[in-house]
């Protein structure tokens, strides 16, 4: 089965022919944020690669072309509040991601973990409603293409390692940092 994230659960049917993208400076150096004509995160990270990002949306929602925008407003926004210490100015930001209900499941618990509150795998799959599932809850963080929106650094191993992140760790310890 098929379902997509846009802060609550939604099914959508079909991609956006061409996606926004900008590029905000962050002390943790570029941070690039793709959304759809209405404006929902599809991707994010700490990159200038815009098209790297466009490869790790679900081929459903994926867009067939990038537009450069020097700013996505409330989006853009967002990224320079919370980078600058507003923990929640993420929070409101829609995000539509795609997948298996149980990783859509997932990425919507990721979103209510909130900033400096972070969970082990473990902890994250009993939340997730499976909780012998710890592969499983790995895998929604790994897959998860819309970074910080959707804050799987906040999942951590047990003992409080760091666990992988796609961004490097130096970026997972800072924000941890940063949001402690």
């Amino acid at each position: 089965m098929n379902a997509s994230i846009a802060v609550h659960t939604e099914i959508v049917g079909t991609s956006t022919s061409t996606a926004d993208f900008a590029v905000t400076e962050t002390p943790l150096g570029p941070f690039t944020t793709l959304v759809d004509s209405d404006g929902a995160v599809l991707a994010s990270g700490w990159t200038s690669d815009a098209e790297n990002l466009r490869g790790l949306i679900h081929p459903a929602l994926r867009p067939g072309g990038l537009r450069r925008r020097d700013s996505l407003g409330e989006v853009t926004g967002a990224v320079t509040a919370y980078h600058e210490g507003d923990l929640t100015a993420i929070d409101p930001i829609p995000v539509r991601q795609r997948s298996g209900e149980f990783l859509v499941h997932a990425w919507d618990v990721l979103r209510a973990v909130p900033a400096g509150s972070p969970l082990t795998y473990t902890e994250f799959a009993a939340r997730a409603g499976r909780p012998d599932a710890t592969r499983a809850a790995a895998n929604a963080c790994a897959r998860n293409a819309a970074a910080l929106f959707v804050p799987c650094h906040r999942i951590l191993r047990i003992g409080g390692a760091l666990g992988g992140f796609r961004w490097g760790l130096p970026v997972k310890r800072w924000l941890l940092d940063h949001e402690g």
